[in-house]
């Protein structure tokens, strides 16, 4: 599979991200033709390379006419529906301007086709995002992988006047997205860059196992104490048996809930997407019986399941951390039995042997359907799939 990997040590804009793609081998000049058919004024995508705290990168910028137009939403639809574009490229960049318009109808309180884009309906936004689009259909990835984000820290001057960093529709753009932290003076995701990655990317994490075939460096207008650059890794996945992801783990310790409601709260767990939730017995002050609560989930649910816990359950505080964890390769199969089909997963062990592990509730369908033991209908189902191997 072909992947791509973006470092955004140093956060994420638009000129940055076109940059990187350009500097990873896309032709500037396949970009510049598609810029050419939206009919903006004398807009012209100019690359040099400059150096970033001692590191090569290049720089993208947007040369065009001064002009004093402020667009909306249905303003830039057309353009975009207008130009020559492929499909690919018309439908991905109408994601990223739909992303955006949400963020700020949002923000401001107002329906999305009456948003007023300002910073990101100038010439330059707009050949950044639909230039971006075209490039990342031509670099032809099947998936995106992206490290966690820093937006910097500080103000920053916007049309609607002067804001904490990150800007009011970046942080909307970036719910859901893991966010890393930086004490970098400045701004240095944007809302053009947000919208992107939260439109683009399949997955947030470390960089994959993968065999790196090219490297892009795309370099920010601005100077900090740290390389101002967004890295782009492309290149072939690796298979592996095991895979490797970061997630939350999350307990408390009860000992005034009663065995009923722990059981409801497991449920509601369950319900909210948990990975997983396991229970033990723990002695605790006075002698007093009490329940180890343990969950596991992803970090982006963390904050929906720590409060179905403080809703379900009698703790005042949970402890939380974050882990990685090691799975191996699975896939659903079923198999056949005399009995009827059998679900189940085969998982890929680290020698390349397979497990194969049956899906209780299908076993038990089968075994009240046909009054037989449990256990050999689970005899049944892998002595079934060591037959087809």
């Amino acid at each position: 599979m072909r992947i791509a990997y973006l470092d955004c040590a140093s956060g994420v804009s638009g000129d940055m991200m076109l940059g990187a793609l350009i500097d990873a081998g896309v032709d500037l000049a396949a970009v510049q033709a598609g810029i050419d058919s939206l009919g903006l004024p004398s807009c012209r995508l100019m690359t040099k390379e400059v150096t970033k705290c001692g590191f090569r990168a290049l720089q993208l910028t947007v040369e065009h006419e001064p002009e004093h137009v402020h667009r909306h939403l249905n303003d830039i639809v057309e353009m975009i529906d207008a130009s020559n574009l492929t499909p690919a490229q018309r439908k991905l960049a109408l994601q990223i301007f739909h992303q955006l318009a949400k963020a700020e109808a949002k923000v401001h309180g107002t329906p999305i086709e009456k948003v007023h884009f300002h910073e990101v309906g100038a010439v330059d936004s707009i050949a950044d995002i639909v230039g971006s689009a075209i490039a990342w259909d031509l670099l032809a990835v099947d998936r995106v992988v992206c490290s966690a984000i820093p937006t910097g820290t500080g103000f920053v001057n916007i049309a609607h006047g002067r804001c904490a960093i990150p800007a009011p529709a970046t942080g909307e753009l970036l719910k859901g997205v893991p966010l890393a932290a930086s004490g970098v003076q400045g701004e240095l995701t944007t809302p053009t860059g947000a919208a992107i990655v939260a439109t683009l990317v399949n997955e947030f994490g470390n960089l994959p196992a993968m065999e790196i075939t090219t490297l892009g460096y795309g370099a920010g207008q601005c100077d900090f104490e740290q390389p101002n650059l967004l890295r782009l890794f492309v290149g072939e996945t690796i298979d592996a048996a095991t895979q490797t992801d970061k997630i939350v783990l999350l307990e408390t310790n009860l000992d005034d809930s009663s065995g009923e409601m722990i059981g409801h709260c497991i449920e509601k767990l369950w319900d909210g997407g948990a990975l997983d939730v396991s229970t033990s017995s723990l002695q605790m002050k006075k002698g007093r019986p009490g329940t180890l609560l343990s969950v596991q989930c992803q970090p982006t649910d963390a904050e929906k399941i720590a409060g179905i816990i403080f809703r379900e359950t009698t703790t005042l505080g949970l402890r939380r951390s974050t882990r990685e964890r090691m799975t191996l390769q699975r896939q659903s199969e079923s198999v056949s039995t005399d009995w009827g089909e059998i679900d189940g997963i085969v998982a890929q062990l680290p020698d390349g042997t397979e497990r194969f592990s049956p899906e209780y509730v299908s076993c038990q369908q089968i075994a009240d359907r046909h009054q037989v033991p449990l256990a050999d209908v689970y005899q049944a189902a892998r002595q079934a799939f060591a037959g087809r191997r």
